[in-house]
């Protein structure tokens, strides 16, 4: 309570004391760094046909976290795609309580491009996963660019239904001559939530 109480108290007076005080502007160490620039040891495009338009940046990223088990993965590519600096995360949903677990609030679980190879890279090891678009909803404000991408994951090619499908939502940017992947968020289709039509189609 001495905490919350000494905060409450700071809160009231830095108005006052703004008032009287200049701002201090912010050291170089405080200041915010741009993403491409501070990161000169981030990992080129493989392949500049990747990145020079929107299709194909998308094409990519399913295609480079697909294969066979065992296949291995070019991870640098699939840095690549991304800015130094970028994010991906997952969505979590309510889970209530089954087979002896506890319920489970919903929340997302927010990872870095590296993450998601430390995680995925042994699963890739032993099982196959081929993940595609199969429409894509995009839209685009100067080099800002939102993509819904509708996926369908299967374990196997030849595989007729997919085991998993859902929402990748994708936050892009263009710069320095290509685009690059800010974030990517994603939701899965499960029981109780079922992707509409309009996101199984292109627009």
């Amino acid at each position: 309570m001495r905490s919350l109480v000494l905060i409450t108290v700071l809160a009231f007076a830095i108005p006052t004391c703004a008032q009287t005080a200049s701002p201090t502007p912010p050291s170089k160490s405080q200041a915010l760094q741009p993403s491409i620039a501070s990161h000169p040891d981030w990992p080129a495009a493989k392949n500049p046909a990747d990145v020079d338009t929107i299709e194909h940046l998308m094409a990519s990223l399913y295609d480079v976290i697909s294969g066979p088990a065992g296949q291995p993965r070019d991870w640098d590519r699939f840095r690549s795609l991304f800015l130094p600096d970028g994010r991906m995360g997952v969505i979590r949903p309510d889970t209530p309580a089954a087979d002896g677990k506890p319920a489970r609030k919903g929340d997302a679980v927010l990872f870095t491009p590296d993450s998601y190879v430390e995680r995925d890279d042994p699963y890739f090891k032993a099982n196959g996963f081929f993940e595609r678009g199969i429409a894509n909803r995009v839209e685009t404000f100067g080099n800002l660019t939102s993509v819904w991408s509708t996926y369908e994951s299967r374990k196997a090619l030849s595989d007729a239904q997919p085991f998993a499908r859902g929402i990748n939502t994708l936050q892009i940017i263009h710069a320095q001559g290509r685009y690059w992947i800010a974030s990517i968020m994603w939701d899965d289709e499960r029981p109780g939530l079922t992707l509409p039509d309009k996101y199984l189609k292109q627009p």
